[in-house]
């Protein structure tokens, strides 16, 4: 049997410290892997699907906490599914849950449905804050980079897009938009 501890941060200014120090004094000889990626969703996290792809009978999956490994219920319990089918289990270090138990399993689906619900709460509060901002007219969204005067201007002096393009360090399809 053989413990695999999962780590993960979203961004690239954070660490993953914390999370190794507490998996490691629960399980000093568990195969750690970090990862740096989102977590909305399971895609494009490798090292998770590494993991999962090494998982066998009898092993287990430890992770610090819920949110690090999956925000929505349909991911969780893919992922439980997985592991199960293995004969596995997954185990959440700060709440204490083990899906080996069936009132691991139980709890463990409480804890995704209101890790979903948190998240779907987060998006409205941010949608109802930007909404309200573009309606004081303190939100304009993201400025424009690209100087489409300096853009005509080159065109007029005989330059093709892809010159262009180079000139400005922008994507030909962006000379093109402006362009038309």
């Amino acid at each position: 049997m053989t413990t695999f501890a999962y780590c993960r941060v979203s961004t690239l200014d954070q660490d993953t410290v914390i999370q190794e120090e507490a998996l490691r004094k629960a399980y000093p000889d568990a195969v750690i892997r970090t990862e740096k990626a989102s977590g909305t969703t399971t895609d494009g996290r490798p090292v998770l699907e590494l993991l999962m792809d090494m998982i066998s009978d009898g092993d287990k999956l430890v992770v610090w906490k819920l949110d690090r490994l999956a925000r929505n219920m349909n991911d969780l319990t893919n992922l439980v599914q997985t592991l199960e089918d293995k004969g596995a289990s997954l185990e959440i270090l700060d709440q204490r849950i083990d899906t080996a138990t069936a009132s691991g399993k139980a709890f463990l689906q409480m804890l995704g449905v209101f890790a979903e619900f948190e998240t779907n709460l987060r998006k409205e509060r941010q949608l109802a804050g930007i909404a309200k901002a573009k309606a004081e007219g303190k939100y304009k969204g993201k400025q424009r980079v690209i100087d489409a005067d300096r853009v005509k201007e080159l065109k007029a002096k005989g330059m093709g897009a892809t010159t262009i393009a180079k000139e400005l360090g922008i994507g030909r399809a962006s000379v093109y938009r402006l362009l038309n």
